[in-house]
């Protein structure tokens, strides 16, 4: 018992483990992801659809969106921007780990018959020989990256763009991450039996990293028959730990805002937005 519960507390390195799929692709939480992400009053999954409808139009504006204009929504769940960049005439490619998701999408797409390709797979292995005007990456997926794989997305997205492209993501701040504490909660059932539909013990250790402004979630799932750990990192930045990130990569920042639908920046912002030309 004193070894398991030290293995639950047991503080890894940054980025050490990546257990994406038991999030995305596991059949019992991918329904409840879903669900976060269709229900329009809460800021889980998705944003609220209030601010997603101001979003899409900011987007629209900013990018000069139309007939003419392809895009590729990276972790584009079940469509939500998709969709309505879609009906207003964009070419749309959809990229996301969920099958559950992606068949919720393709469902929409059809019934409304929306020009949008929807591709279930991990994104980090995506590869097209289309060309693309805009690539979205939100939700601040990007901070779920390791540095490894933050680079070979962002070398992904300039492969894929236009020589005159753009991506538009955004990430946790600074001001966000002094604001996470270190936690160690214990729960039967955590989180209203998220995690199975059978009873288990969860536990969340919650470690913060100063030096690397990176945070872990770290879930231990305890079932009569298995234990899982899941293990959920965000890196949190500031815009001029960023830009580098994207000079390396091809990219020059453009502009930057509060959030994906053209706040003005605020250092105390607990996000940002930032839009990079290919270069």
């Amino acid at each position: 018992m004193f070894d398991e519960l030290e293995k639950i507390n047991e503080r890894p390195e940054p980025f050490q483990f990546y257990t994406a799929s038991d999030l995305w692709t596991d059949e019992h939480t991918s329904k409840h992801m879903l669900s976060f992400h269709l229900n329009p009053a809460i800021d889980v999954s998705s944003r609220k659809v209030e601010f997603i409808n101001r979003s899409v139009e900011w987007i629209l504006s900013e990018f000069n969106i139309g007939s003419e204009t392809y895009l590729a929504d990276f972790g584009c769940g079940p469509g939500l921007y998709a969709s309505r960049l879609a009906k207003r005439d964009a070419s749309v490619t959809g990229i996301d780990f969920s099958k559950r998701s992606i068949e919720y999408a393709k469902e929409i797409a059809a019934r409304e018959q929306l020009n949008i390709s929807y591709v279930n797979q991990n994104y980090l292995d995506f590869d097209t020989e289309e060309r693309f005007d805009l690539v979205l990456m939100i939700m601040c997926d990007f901070c779920a990256l390791s540095p490894t794989q933050r680079k070979k997305i962002l070398d992904l997205f300039h492969k894929i763009l236009k020589p005159s492209g753009s991506v538009l993501l955004d990430v946790y701040s600074l001001a966000a991450f002094e604001q996470r504490e270190e936690t160690a909660t214990y729960e039967v059932n955590q989180l209203n039996s998220f995690w199975s539909p059978h009873k288990y013990y969860g536990f969340l250790n919650t470690f913060k990293y100063n030096q690397e402004k990176v945070v872990l979630d770290k879930y231990t799932i305890i079932e009569s028959e298995r234990t899982r750990y899941v293990y959920n990192w965000l890196q949190y930045f500031t815009p001029e730990e960023l830009e580098p990130e994207l000079v390396n990569a091809g990219f020059a920042i453009k502009e930057i805002y509060s959030d994906v639908a053209g706040t003005p920046y605020d250092r105390q912002s607990r996000e940002f937005a930032v839009i990079a030309n290919r270069v």
